[in-house]
């Protein structure tokens, strides 16, 4: 099934900005109409929506405004987070002009659009009505406020009772289903101060084709609630789940709950999962640097961006020195950092050795600025590199959608190539690499686009950013398909690499190994640079077959220690996962042959890669929505930085050795 392999990469380049929109506007649409999930509602926006026979729901935006005005802008939040809810009465509600009485009301209010520099705040406002009695099918339903004090009479709350009617709370992929592959939607939905809106399960779903209206299939709703949160009310408790994989008709459907209303419309059919693909190498190439984003491939355009030369930064650069001096200031919380702190250009450890401006053009953005990371780059190259090697049916994509789909090479390869090209630039004289491309007078280029970007430096050199340079470079060079493609860049990558190599052993023998190591951000500092070593030893060794390496590799790094467990739990962490993989599959791959890797290492790697995709396949049954939402960040109660795309990429690698059906599900 390569498609399926092919489309769950591991990106370290985020592909958010392509999907915030559908975050919050699937709600509040304008006018504020689901119908029109990614419209902007304007500020005074409001609509109706009959959540059930015997639940409405009005929604307002508003503003922040004083506080004297928070009933009419419908903050009925206190200070002390008291619900200050309008009274039953307040609300009149006729169903074909026939009064039904208002048993309660519940409130959720939610920002919906804060940009950084304008100020333009809009806030969802959501009243919930429950009803005595059940509306019927077909009739209009009108909710008045006699007093004006809630609303106006420029604003209307009108609804019809449609059985099709879109609702919010059924969650389909709305980008589709492939044929052959597990289909499920979701049922559920938060009321607020109400907490979890009911679901009556006992009507079960049906799927209906949009092109005829008939009913394709039929099934039941089962409970799937979320476990291992610890807080009470615990949530997620009321989520209901349709499992319709039986089903495997291509066409355009809906997924109707009676009572409810149906979902947005999704096809079923084997291109799909080449929209995903093409979706995320279009996110990859929104973040492209050194060139442009031009029509037809995006219609977020701009002109080459960062084509000018990079700075080397003095003790002069003032913005520089202090972006150093905050980002290692915290050093101290490693014991094992008995390195001075990285505060300044002069405290390097590994000063400059060319001082002239240099070509650091190419690669691609950061996630969430122009900033080109060494260690992220480096992710990014694995990620690439092994989907080509390892993934079936990934190295002979070459209708992505990108500027040179259809030369008759592979997009992902040249994706990689771009990036090595630019990794390759940020090697120093002596071997170290420069830790990243930063904005040469302030923090982030935040208020400009790309091309309109500002003079830029390279960072010190370090350690764990040379270490992560030296490995995606050997990686790539050793990758079967980038040598028989591109044999004079991977010659060149693998010098590189090998020269990287000699940096860190002088660096080890001349400081110590812990003592050779310099913070300079939170990027490559989990282990130090312990993982990331861990892995240039094993690229190295499957690049070039010497056990030298595998020695420094299987020495210094037990792939089934739990010392290498971020944060005591979380597997294929950064560099070590990267070094798993890549010996794991180091034959599979055709690097090397299978007679030349330690049969008990290579079974501690497989071992370990199976365990994470179980951790991620156990997650995500134990998540209502399905997601490998991990269960240590339920207990913190925070999501943090989390991308369930790297979670998928681990349980696809998996399933390259054992195609389990419990890991395509």
């Amino acid at each position: 099934m390569p498609v399926l392999n092919f489309c769950t990469w591991r990106l370290r380049l985020s592909v958010a900005s392509l999907l915030f929109v559908l975050v919050r506007g699937i709600l509040l649409a304008e006018p504020a109409s689901i119908d029109q999930p990614l419209s902007l509602p304007l500020v005074g926006s409001a609509s109706l929506k009959v959540l059930a026979p015997d639940l409405l729901e009005l929604t307002l935006i508003t503003t922040k405004a004083p506080a004297p005005a928070r009933p009419t802008n419908w903050n009925f939040v206190a200070a002390n987070f008291q619900y200050l809810l309008p009274a039953p009465s307040k609300f009149i509600v006729t169903a074909d002009g026939l009064p039904v009485l208002v048993q309660s009301v519940g409130f959720k209010r939610r920002p919906i659009y804060a940009p950084l520099r304008k100020r333009d705040l809009r806030i969802g406002n959501q009243l919930y009505l429950k009803l005595v009695s059940s509306v019927s099918d077909g009739q209009r339903i009108e909710v008045k406020n006699p007093d004006e004090t809630l609303w106006g009479t420029n604003i209307q709350y009108t609804a019809s009772v449609d059985p099709m009617r879109l609702s919010p709370a059924i969650h389909v992929n709305q980008q589709g289903y492939v044929p052959g592959f597990p289909k499920k939607a979701t049922i559920g939905y938060f009321l607020g101060n109400l907490g979890e809106m009911p679901i009556a399960s006992g009507g079960g779903f049906t799927l209906v084709k949009i092109s005829t209206g008939e009913v394709v299939y039929q099934g039941s709703l089962s409970l799937r609630q979320d476990q291992g949160y610890t807080f009470s009310p615990l949530p997620y408790q009321r989520v209901y789940e349709a499992d319709f994989s039986g089903f495997a008709t291509p066409g355009e459907y809906r997924l109707l709950v009676p009572g409810l209303g149906a979902s947005f419309p999704f096809r079923i059919d084997e291109g799909v999962a080449a929209c995903f693909a093409r979706t995320y190498a279009l996110g990859i190439y929104h973040q492209r640097c050194g060139t442009s984003n031009q029509l037809p491939f995006s219609r977020h355009t701009h002109e080459n961006c960062h084509t000018n030369k990079a700075e080397v930064p003095t003790m002069t650069f003032t913005a520089v020195n202090k972006e150093l001096a905050a980002f290692s200031a915290d050093y101290t919380n490693n014991s094992r950092h008995t390195a001075p702190q990285l505060k300044d250009v002069a405290s390097s450890l590994y000063p400059f050795v060319n001082t002239a401006k240099l070509d650091v053009s190419g690669g691609h953005h950061d996630a969430g600025d122009y900033s080109k990371y060494t260690i992220n780059a480096a992710q990014l190259i694995h990620s690439l590199i092994f989907a080509v090697d390892n993934f079936r049916g990934a190295a002979a994509l070459d209708n992505l959608g990108l500027p040179e789909s259809g030369d008759g090479i592979s997009d992902l390869l040249q994706e990689a190539k771009s990036e090595a090209d630019f990794l390759a630039k940020m090697q120093d004289a002596d071997g170290g690499f420069y830790f990243l491309v930063y904005p040469r007078n302030r923090a982030y280029e935040d208020d400009v686009l790309p091309d309109r970007g500002d003079p830029q430096v390279v960072f010190p050199k370090n350690t764990a950013a040379t270490a992560a340079a030296v490995a995606a470079l050997a990686q790539t060079a050793s990758s079967p398909l980038f040598k028989a493609t591109y044999p004079d860049a991977a010659a060149t990558y693998l010098a590189k690499a090998r020269n990287g190599w000699d940096f860190l052993q002088a660096a080890f023998n001349r400081f110590g190994r812990d003592g050779a190591y310099q913070k300079i951000s939170h990027y490559g500092n989990e282990f130090m640079h312990d993982d990331e070593v861990a892995w240039a030893a094993a690229e190295l060794f499957l690049a070039t077959g010497d056990h030298a390496f595998e020695t420094e590799l299987i020495s210094r790094f037990d792939p089934s220690s739990p010392a290498t467990l971020r944060q005591g739990w979380a597997r294929l962490w950064e560099g070590y996962g990267c070094a798993i993989r890549s010996y794991a599959f180091g034959a599979r791959s055709g690097r090397i042959d299978a007679g030349q890797l330690n049969s008990t290492y290579l079974a501690k790697c497989r071992t370990e890669i199976f365990a994470a995709a179980d951790d991620q396949v156990r997650f995500a049954n134990e998540d209502a929505y399905g997601s490998s939402f991990p269960d240590p960040n339920k207990t913190r109660r925070t999501a943090g930085w989390y991308f369930s795309v790297n979670q998928a990429f681990d349980i696809a690698t998996a399933y390259q050795l054992d195609a389990r059906a419990e890991y395509l599900d």
